[in-house]
């Protein structure tokens, strides 16, 4: 008599019960469609960094630049997300691992859709960054570093996050219990921790115009 099958505890990844009779759909409006209606590429721009860098400032500041343009954007930011697609998913490796491969394969739904898809999240591995980048093809992933020094985001730390990961409140904390590996060498470099707001933004805003993502506004 074979066991029972034991029930996966809060946050668990498990595979049983995954759909095999399945195939996909190709949609009646494909993406070089949207592209051509809308006028700009789609693309993701995944911002990383640690917790306090300014990925979500710095993202949404993106989208509401590209929005007054006229663009289709959107920000996934990763509270936001873990309020409901991830909600499930505590903060262990293994968790944190599918949370990444959720938001990599709802990114590439953006992505199809023709919407530029800015994702806010720390995604402490190189190899999740990775496996969320060969989902699409080349060109199409815009790794965005938000660089900031230990010390600058924990002096922003408005939840006082780092306060408890120091004291053992926060299990498994990225950069002070929990590894961060920053990106070796990603689309965009972005000085977070030592420029303002406005330079950040132009400086991701120049890449997408110089890479014929977005069009320059006409002098």
């Amino acid at each position: 008599m074979s066991a029972a099958p034991s029930t996966p505890t809060y946050g668990e990844v498990t595979n049983q019960g995954a759909s095999t009779n399945i195939a996909w759909h190709q949609a009646s409006v494909d993406r070089a469609a949207r592209a051509l209606q809308r006028g700009h590429r789609s693309a993701i721009l995944w911002f990383t960094g640690l917790s306090g860098s300014g990925k979500s400032t710095l993202a949404n500041a993106v989208n509401s630049a590209l929005f007054e343009r006229g663009l289709s954007c959107y920000v996934l930011d990763g509270d936001n997300v873990r309020h409901g697609l991830c909600k499930d998913l505590g903060f262990s490796d293994t968790a944190r691992e599918e949370n990444i491969r959720r938001i990599g394969e709802v990114s590439k739904l953006f992505l199809d859709a023709g919407v530029v898809v800015l994702t806010a999240f720390v995604s402490p591995f190189k190899a999740d960054r990775d496996k969320a980048r060969a989902l699409v093809e080349a060109g199409d992933f815009i790794e965005i570093h938000c660089a900031a020094d230990l010390a600058v985001c924990e002096e922003r730390d408005t939840k006082g996050l780092y306060a408890k990961a120091r004291t053992g409140e926060i299990k498994e904390f990225t950069g002070i219990s929990s590894p961060y590996e920053a990106p070796a060498s990603p689309e965009l470099l972005v000085h977070t921790g030592s420029q303002n707001l406005e330079e950040s933004v132009a400086t991701v805003v120049a890449y997408l115009e110089i890479h014929g993502i977005i069009t320059a506004p006409a002098s």
